[in-house]
């Protein structure tokens, strides 16, 4: 499975669309469709389906590979093993949404990761030169996650805090020094409207206990027995809670456009910040560097491509040009077999470029993944998944030490857009 796919939870369908939201390719299971029945099923009506819950469900996280490769299993298996599944394709689906939430909320996920991060949670050693020079330069840092402190702790310090090659602790607390605000169980992407009236609460890092605030500022206990905050680094506030409000107010936030986030979710971390704050948003998109990798390897294949598409063309103008010759000037006994066999001969080649195309492209696509193709392409158009990229993402790229390539004062400009009738004329 791949991101940007949508499960048709009523027929069992997987779906990859375009841009425009046109079934390009389908599977029902493993089973793939042919072009016929995606036809009849989704171009056959009056109205266009939205492609939106609650009927679809959208594939656009890592976290939701799984699901879908298990739906299809199950599709797979209830129509190979008729009477032995009863429910529906849509309760099928329900039931495996139901179980990975389970293995989410009740912390088996997140046990079996904190007991070995090493073999779930690949090593950057440019992550902590990256967060310095941001902040040398004079910018805050801020961690949103909707995990909760024990386990954020046992994974930013495996990737932030001092080990050494063969051990690391998870009771080391030096990580936070790389940060200005860390929130916790923030529950995005309802943390993203300020609207949202969720209590702030400060964590205290060594014990994990919460502490009441109002609106961020500290609240004396009405128990004075109770222990203060250990405050071990007192450069950085741990909290569990709130709203993006507090965020803003804790880092003294004035305007929207001060603010970069990164993030992997394009509905959970992008889309909401992007639309309904205006924050400058940049997608981190892990598939992209093998995307990359291919395209550079696969640019003469691609300009033939393109050259089999440009020939497609002409042969059909041709065609449409005779025809129309035929129709209304007529033909007389001297022309009339010469225009017909040339017709013919040009409906020949048609077919010959149509297939050599044809399989060209499906080589091509395969190239990048055997079943879905490219990651940001259906066919010649964007692909659901780029068209939201393209839409909501600011900046994108395959992983966030990327950043560290370049200054913290670096503008990062647009690429010109272009129209369809300048492409030819002033793309360099």
């Amino acid at each position: 499975m791949v991101r940007g796919l949508v499960l048709d939870k009523k027929r069992g369908n997987i779906l990859k669309m375009d841009r425009h939201k046109y079934v390009k390719v389908a599977y029902h299971g493993f089973r793939e469709m042919s072009k016929e029945d995606k036809v009849a099923t989704y171009r056959s009506t009056l109205t266009r389906d939205s492609f939106d819950e609650p009927d679809y469900a959208l594939i656009d996280t890592l976290f939701s590979l799984a699901e879908a490769y298990l739906f299809a299993q199950l599709v797979d298996f209830k129509d190979k093993n008729p009477g032995k599944i009863l429910a529906d394709y849509s309760r099928m689906y329900k039931d495996v949404r139901a179980a990975v939430d389970l293995c989410h909320r009740d912390g088996t996920l997140k046990q079996m990761v904190a007991k070995d991060p090493r073999r779930y949670i690949e090593e950057d050693t440019s992550i902590v030169p990256m967060i310095k020079m941001i902040k040398e330069s004079g910018r805050a840092t801020f961690l949103v996650t909707n995990s909760l402190w024990d386990y954020t702790n046992i994974v930013m310090n495996f990737l932030c805090g001092e080990k050494t090659v063969s051990s690391w602790s998870a009771t080391n607390f030096d990580w936070l020094q790389y940060f200005d605000v860390v929130i916790t169980g923030s529950a995005k992407p309802g943390f993203f409207h300020d609207e949202n009236r969720a209590n702030l609460f400060e964590v205290d890092p060594e014990s994990g206990m919460l502490l009441n605030t109002d609106n961020g500022t500290p609240m004396p206990p009405v128990d004075t027995t109770l222990r203060l905050l250990s405050n071990i680094d007192k450069s950085c506030r741990v909290f569990q809670g709130g709203n993006v409000g507090h965020l803003h107010k804790l880092l003294s936030i004035e305007s929207s456009s001060q603010v970069l986030y990164i993030g992997d979710h394009i509905y959970g971390d992008i889309l909401h910040s992007k639309k309904a704050l205006g924050w400058r948003t940049m997608l981190v998109v892990p598939e992209l560097e093998r995307e990359v990798e291919l395209l550079w390897q696969l640019r003469d294949t691609r300009k033939q491509l393109q050259l089999l598409r440009n020939e497609r063309d002409h042969i059909e103008d041709e065609i449409h040009h005779l025809k129309w010759s035929i129709r209304f000037d007529g033909v007389n006994d001297d022309n009339g077999e010469k225009i017909l066999a040339e017709l013919d001969k040009l409906k020949c080649q048609s077919e010959q470029v149509r297939l050599k195309h044809q399989r060209a492209q499906r080589e091509c696509h395969r190239m990048f993944h055997k079943v879905w193709g490219q990651l940001m392409k259906t066919g010649h158009q964007n692909s659901r998944f780029a068209h939201q990229v393209e839409r909501f993402a600011c900046l994108y790229t395959s992983q966030v030490t990327n950043l560290s390539l370049y200054s913290p004062d670096k503008c990062y400009r647009p690429g010109e857009d272009f129209m369809p009738h300048e492409i030819n004329i002033l793309a360099l």
